[in-house]
């Protein structure tokens, strides 16, 4: 069902003379699927499991529209109606967020006994709610007493907001991971590369690329078989074609062809 999904999205882009849609490792489990297929391919029926993505923390259910949406809209998935209750979605999280950590309250016999209740440590000095909702031990409805600004907010919102706050180290820790894989996913590599003319390249990493033709650097270096010095290579590449705007540029001069490292 998800290839189909996305052979139908793609098939009918292509029929208007539009870019395909490709969803990557870092945006949706679609995405983890297909890549899976294209670098590692399958003897046996394929099982989309979270164990096989990077970024669990990032591709969850209850964030899907966050991460989906933009991308269903610019396509035309997405009416203009219902994106525009995403965007107020966004919004109210982005700054019912930006109020917890701006709102601090001082010590108080009534902070103090919801901390008790929660099982929390009690605090002698000022805390902003965003540091208490932060503790594991506390949620957001348990302030609701001492948060005398609080607006009202739907369920989906709320729970949103303390999943972002709650799990912000983690999730700002993935998000450079996702920069990282991202510098190298938008290294795009062209189908018709002449893998078997670059010289620095191993011959497995040679007859893989050939094979699966990767469609960036970042997929190529998923592939089994290719290694993080066959990557190094395809960089010095791709500089050397940008230089030189050639299809044909070797990457390694001074190596002897076919080298063969195991």
């Amino acid at each position: 069902a998800a290839q189909g999904l996305m052979a139908g999205i793609n098939a009918a882009r292509k029929v208007l003379g539009r870019a395909p849609v490709i969803l990557d490792r870092s945006q949706a489990y679609i995405g983890v699927l297909i890549d899976d297929l294209v670098t590692k391919g399958t003897k046996e029926p394929y099982r989309m499991m979270t164990s096989r993505a990077e970024y669990r923390i990032f591709l969850r259910q209850d964030n899907a529209d966050m991460r989906l949406t933009e991308i269903g809209h610019e396509i035309g998935l997405i009416d203009d109606a219902r994106y525009s209750a995403f965007e107020e979605k966004r919004k109210a999280i982005e700054e019912e967020k930006a109020r917890l950590r701006a709102t601090f309250l001082p010590p108080s016999p009534k902070l103090h006994e919801i901390l008790r209740s929660c099982g929390s440590t009690i605090t002698q000095s000022g805390i902003s709610l965003a540091e208490l909702i932060k503790r594991p031990e506390i949620h957001y409805g348990d302030l609701a007493e001492v948060d005398e600004k609080r607006p009202e907010l739907a369920p989906s919102v709320i729970f949103a907001v303390e999943v972002d706050i709650k799990y912000e180290g983690y999730l700002a820790l993935e998000e450079d991971r996702i920069k990282k894989f991202a510098a190298l996913e938008n290294k795009k590599l062209s189908p018709d590369i002449p893998y078997d003319q670059i010289t620095g390249l191993r011959l497995e990493a040679r007859a893989k690329l050939m094979q699966r033709k990767p469609m960036s650097l970042g997929q190529a270096s998923r592939i089994s078989g290719v290694s993080p010095a066959d990557i190094a290579v395809l960089l010095v590449y791709l500089e050397a074609r940008k230089r030189e705007g050639t299809g044909t540029v070797s990457a390694d001069k001074d190596e002897g062809n076919g080298r063969n490292d195991g």
